[in-house]
């Protein structure tokens, strides 16, 4: 049976296989993942419409940049959850700003409201089965431990067990995402240092040449 263990090597085979342009590799990505890249686009977006043709273009991405993938700095599903996170709320920012002329100060909150109630979301789905479920119950739906466990027929020792654990876990991944957006601090002589950050949220890969816009494994 195959372990988490093994995910990483996963990720890295179905690399080499989209560099290696086996259109079944993609397939198999789209299978596992496109439910949750549809899912957060959806979260953010509010438009069915606008999430399919975001996950679509996500994919698209997936196919012709696999190199844009560092397995070193996390696993597939996170880089493509950050990459559709990042695309989709660029999207809701310029829709918003289309509509009032400009994106204001209220507009950007609102913006930054959705998309962290998105993200957490997301990360929250990834959780084992028994946290997600008791977060579900607590933290979402606003339940006591006592009536948590009660509807899942754990004692309240171990609802307030698993619901410490899973807000501790994503604790550590919405800092590890927040981690992947931060762009890196200039080397020491590098004529960038000091200077304020141009804004571009694509991290390393950003650039002016066509190809990478998405940083490797953000």
């Amino acid at each position: 049976m195959a372990t988490t263990d093994d995910a990483p090597r996963r990720d890295e085979q179905l690399q080499r296989r989209l560099a290696r342009g086996e259109e079944t590799a993609l397939g198999e990505l789209y299978d596992q993942l496109a439910p949750m890249v549809h899912g957060l686009a959806g979260r953010i977006l509010a438009d069915q419409s606008a999430a399919a043709q975001l996950t679509r273009e996500v994919f698209a991405h997936v196919w012709e940049h696999p190199e844009a993938f560092d397995p070193s700095r996390g696993s597939l599903r996170s880089w493509l959850g950050a990459l559709t996170h990042r695309r989709a709320v660029d999207r809701l920012r310029a829709r918003r700003a289309e509509a009032a002329g400009y994106a204001g100060p209220a507009e950007e909150d609102e913006i930054r409201t959705v998309a962290t109630a998105a993200r957490v979301q997301y990360v929250v789905s990834a959780l084992p089965q028994p946290l997600r479920e008791t977060i579900a119950e607590s933290y979402y739906d606003g339940r006591t431990y006592q009536e948590t466990a009660r509807r899942l027929g754990i004692s309240e020792q171990a609802a307030k067990q698993r619901m410490r654990l899973g807000l501790a876990l994503l604790a550590t991944e919405l800092e590890q995402e927040r981690e992947r957006h931060r762009p890196s601090a200039p080397a020491a002589g590098d004529p960038r240092a000091g200077l304020p950050d141009a804004g571009s949220t694509d991290g390393p890969g950003a650039g002016g040449n066509g190809q990478r816009t998405e940083g490797g494994g953000t």
